[in-house]
């Protein structure tokens, strides 16, 4: 299935940022700057490199000092996981679950919200 918007890829320091973005939301870059010192040990710069980065992606809006996101926790989620799959699976999401289910064991309630999304694909 193509993705209307291609999502830009996120690195695993920016998709931390991007946690705390989503959580804090709309926030200051100023707080953006505190909250990133705090749960990421960042300095300053670090965290304004970031969000020019992000900004200049496309994967964040900074406006007068206010920080968003443009691009949406299930979006960025989405994206990851069908890297993944392609990546590491040749794009089979039929391997992608037989390597999971072989690696640890499903739950009941797994194996029906699976089942649950196999037939509301069929029902399509």
């Amino acid at each position: 299935m193509e993705n209307e918007m291609s999502v830009p890829r996120i690195n695993n320091s920016e998709y931390r940022f991007c946690e705390i973005l989503w959580d804090n939301e709309p926030v200051s870059s100023a707080e953006m700057v505190r909250l990133c010192n705090e749960k990421l040990e960042w300095k300053k710069s670090t965290t304004y490199t970031v969000i020019r980065r992000l900004t200049d992606r496309g994967v964040i809006r900074s406006e007068n000092t206010i920080v968003t996101s443009i691009i949406s926790r299930e979006e960025a989620r989405r994206a990851e996981s069908v890297e993944l799959i392609d990546k590491s699976f040749g794009g089979s999401l039929a391997g992608f679950v037989a390597a999971f289910a072989e690696s640890r064991e499903l739950s009941e309630k797994d194996i029906r919200e699976i089942q649950s999304l196999i037939d509301a694909y069929n029902r399509k």
